[in-house]
């Protein structure tokens, strides 16, 4: 028996799983996450990505099968990258009116209805070379006549079905400009989600297998320093004044003080983007025997709830889903 007189004892509030659970702060579900998804046109069959065990392109043609799957699984929302076939220097298959972006979100909505299509709305995938805009003469992407174009592909998305636009070009001024673009062809009721704080993060490897860009260098001239902490307060703030209805900070993890940070001055909703290397480093640690992997991917998800954000966006949400892990 302890001589100790203890007033405080956090202790008593943990000492069943009941009364734990009543105490929990925070709550994850499958409401709060979106499943990024990769579209390859003209393939034949899923191609395995090497370095995100378990995730796979998903051929065009197998997309309406894909999507009423996830929705099965208790899914309610994708966000969809395309791997296209058809590239130039400017992207301009990303706002064809039957390019791929439109393809997909329109198969994915004639699919399941009920599902929310975000259109994620950039030119990495669509550009021969691999930058997220219109390249000027001296290499250099050319921020303002990128805006025209992604307009353009907000447009087109929203036409095809796209319940949100996402754009993740990080050029300066995207967000008013589509807003504007939307507006003019009728769409103003097609929110924005906006890559509002994205930083030019090494944790974005995977990803380039994933979609298959032909970038050669970096995006360190229109992609946010990982270093800055006001400015990525700044690019939010910028963003929501453009009209954005939804911002995000991408990537999470390793950015939880910029989540906090946003999520204390804003009072939009706010999404973060688990990417591609958060997913891998968990992946490839779990099969090594290190960690435990289903309660490390929920801590991790359960520290960017924490931290602020409202909705994640996660290569694990489907895998969550399948096993009942999660549920909405």
């Amino acid at each position: 028996m302890s001589e100790f007189i203890l007033p405080n004892r956090p202790r008593r509030l943990r000492k069943t799983a009941s009364m734990r659970e009543l105490f929990k702060e925070n709550s994850l579900s499958l409401n709060d996450l979106i499943l990024p998804i990769f579209v390859e046109e003209g393939a034949d069959d899923y191609q395995p990505i090497k370095a995100m065990p378990g995730i796979v392109r998903i051929p065009e043609k197998r997309l309406a099968f894909e999507i009423e799957r996830f929705a099965k699984a208790g899914i309610r929302s994708v966000m969809t990258f395309g791997i296209s076939h058809h590239l130039d220097e400017t992207g301009s298959d990303s706002w064809a009116e039957n390019g791929l972006v439109s393809r997909m979100s329109r198969i994915c909505k004639d699919a399941v209805p009920e599902m929310i299509v975000m259109s994620d709305t950039c030119f990495c995938e669509y550009t021969s070379h691999g930058h997220c805009g219109i390249l000027c003469n001296n290499g250099e992407v050319h921020n303002d006549n990128t805006l025209i174009n992604l307009g353009k592909q907000a447009v087109a998305a929203a036409r095809a079905g796209a319940d949100f636009i996402a754009p993740s070009a990080a050029m300066d001024g995207q967000v008013k400009a589509i807003r504007h673009a939307l507006d003019k062809a009728g769409f103003q009721n097609t929110p924005i989600m906006a890559y509002s704080t994205k930083f030019a993060s090494s944790f974005y490897g995977p990803f380039r297998e994933a979609a298959g860009t032909a970038l050669k260098g970096d995006r360190k001239t229109y992609q946010m320093d990982p270093m800055n902490r006001r400015e990525a307060i700044r690019e939010s703030l910028l963003d929501e004044a453009e009209g954005a209805d939804v911002l995000m900070v991408k990537p999470a993890g390793a950015y939880l003080d910029i989540i906090r940070d946003i999520r204390e001055r804003s009072n939009l909703p706010l999404a973060a983007y688990q990417v591609s290397g958060e997913y891998a480093m968990i992946k490839f640690a779990a099969q090594a025997g290190a960690i435990d992997e289903t309660n490390v991917v929920l801590e991790s998800l359960g520290a960017i709830k924490r931290a602020g954000a409202d909705t994640i966006l996660s290569y694990f949400a489907l895998e969550l889903a399948e096993k009942k892990i999660l549920t909405p």
